[in-house]
């Protein structure tokens, strides 16, 4: 979509040179697909130079400008090339069993190749729209984002909580999303994956990650059917049955939480996410007494 308000492209990553009228521009998938009447400046991050993907010993750190193509091999990537511990791990995805999410979750963008390799993390995070793919990745891993502010202040907030509904967020008029912040301890959890949409190439209308922790928390991230994502947590002593779970969704999730639009009906959207939901639970305590 031509954007015809636009009088100038501005090459920056520092929030004191935004104000009203602006807008920050990544790969600009979503800003040039739906437009804005009211923008006059892009401010663009794109020649930022951030790296893409840092990982450590303690965890992963994902620039809001790394695209989703350069994500999407992430789990195939050489340990050795990371600079961290082995512990006899040839792929990070052997070390960390829950990058293995991170291709379905970049699946589920049902997108072409040239979207892939324009479109940002960051960006899918920032538009913050339901069936955002980064949004229900880096909730399910308990990541955090690191958001710039003018005069070189910055603060940290989880990604499940940056997202407060349909395409709103937290981020205060001219903040810059700078990165996202996967720890090990959600990393080396054991994951599920769920998603289900109304076609087969269709938009997300229910999408949920199950996560058993090294010590036995489970933790269930519902997006897709949810406006913002919900985040449920069950210690290793509150292992939930079918029917807590049940008990536990009706309590953290309220009716008009549901998502509604052509991608799906609030009814369905709850029924399919409390379906998914008893099946993640199956597969994570399965042997497990509740």
């Amino acid at each position: 979509m031509d954007m015809n308000t636009i009088e100038a492209v501005v090459p920056t990553t520092d929030p004191g040179d935004w104000r009203e009228g602006d807008a920050w521009l990544a790969g600009g998938t979503v800003l040039f697909s739906y437009g804005s009447s009211t923008l006059r400046r892009l401010l663009d991050i794109g020649s930022a130079g951030w790296e893409p993907i840092t990982v450590n010993d303690d965890g992963i750190e994902l620039a809001a400008t790394c695209l989703i193509a350069t994500l999407y091999e992430l789990p195939d990537s050489p340990v050795h090339a990371a600079a961290i511990g082995a512990d006899g791990a040839a792929r990070l995805a052997d070390k960390w069993p829950a990058l293995e999410l991170v291709r379905p979750c970049c699946d589920s963008f049902v997108a072409s190749f040239k979207i892939w390799n324009m479109s940002t993390v960051g960006g899918n995070i920032c538009a913050s729209l339901p069936a955002g793919p980064m949004t229900s990745l880096c909730a399910g891993l308990d990541g955090t984002a690191t958001i710039l502010g003018p005069h070189g202040t910055h603060r940290r907030m989880p990604v499940a909580e940056l997202v407060t509904g349909d395409a709103a967020n937290a981020l205060l008029p001219g903040e810059l999303l700078r990165s996202i912040y996967l720890p090990a301890s959600a990393l080396a959890a054991r994951t599920a994956f769920r998603r289900l949409s109304l076609g087969n190439l269709g938009r997300s209308g229910v999408l949920l990650i199950g996560r058993l922790d090294p010590d036995e928390t489970l933790v269930l991230t519902v997006t897709a059917s949810t406006k913002r994502p919900v985040q449920l947590r069950f210690d290793a002593a509150s292992h939930p049955d079918p029917e807590d779970l049940e008990a536990a969704l009706d309590a953290a999730i309220a009716p008009e939480l549901y998502h509604d639009d052509i991608h799906g009906l609030p009814q369905w959207r709850r029924d399919m996410t409390y379906r998914l939901a008893g099946e993640i639970r199956a597969e994570l305590l399965m042997g497990r007494s509740a």
